[in-house]
């Protein structure tokens, strides 16, 4: 997964006037207590991040 895809998924899930705010803010305990965007700016792979909000946002295992 890039970076391109990551972003598309989250403004799909959250609408892109969210999505940006919600990463930036929401603390995930799957990401080390880290945001999403943090967890990025720190070299988590977006795979790994995407694992960890598509948890925390209870998606349906068709959106892994």
């Amino acid at each position: 997964m890039r970076h391109t895809e990551f972003w598309d998924r989250l403004d799909h899930h959250l609408g892109s006037a969210y999505a940006r705010t919600w990463a930036s803010q929401q603390v995930l305990g799957g990401l080390g207590h880290r945001t999403p965007e943090q967890a990025l700016d720190d070299g988590a792979t977006p795979k790994q991040v995407w694992a960890a909000v598509w948890e925390a946002l209870e998606l349906p295992a068709s959106e892994r």
